[in-house]
């Protein structure tokens, strides 16, 4: 069965420190960037493939193991995704306006 936290010492729970660990440094532009960022339509369809096996019980565990890899990385890019808004919102940047 797939979890959704990330666990402790997994790469997006490393990234998610990393990130953390510049909380001022992200520019409007690197944000708006980041912002762009996405899964392609064939991820949106092989996730939904997998949610549906998953609640069927079907996954191998192959499967699990790519299953828990899209939720951890989607859960990554929602928490970078919310520093960037709030770049873009005035909070959480240190640049001085120009």
């Amino acid at each position: 069965m797939s979890s959704q936290l990330i666990a402790p010492n997994s790469e997006a729970a490393i990234w998610a420190r990393l990130i953390d660990s510049q909380p001022d440094q992200l520019t409007r532009d690197a944000a708006q960037y980041l912002l762009g960022f996405g899964f392609a339509e064939r991820d949106h369809s092989r996730m939904q493939d997998l949610a549906e096996k998953s609640q069927a019980g079907t996954l191998t565990d192959d499967e699990s193991r790519e299953f828990d890899s899209y939720l951890h990385i989607g859960n990554l890019l929602s928490v970078i995704q919310s520093k960037a808004r709030l770049v873009l919102h005035g909070s959480g940047t240190s640049e001085t306006p120009s």
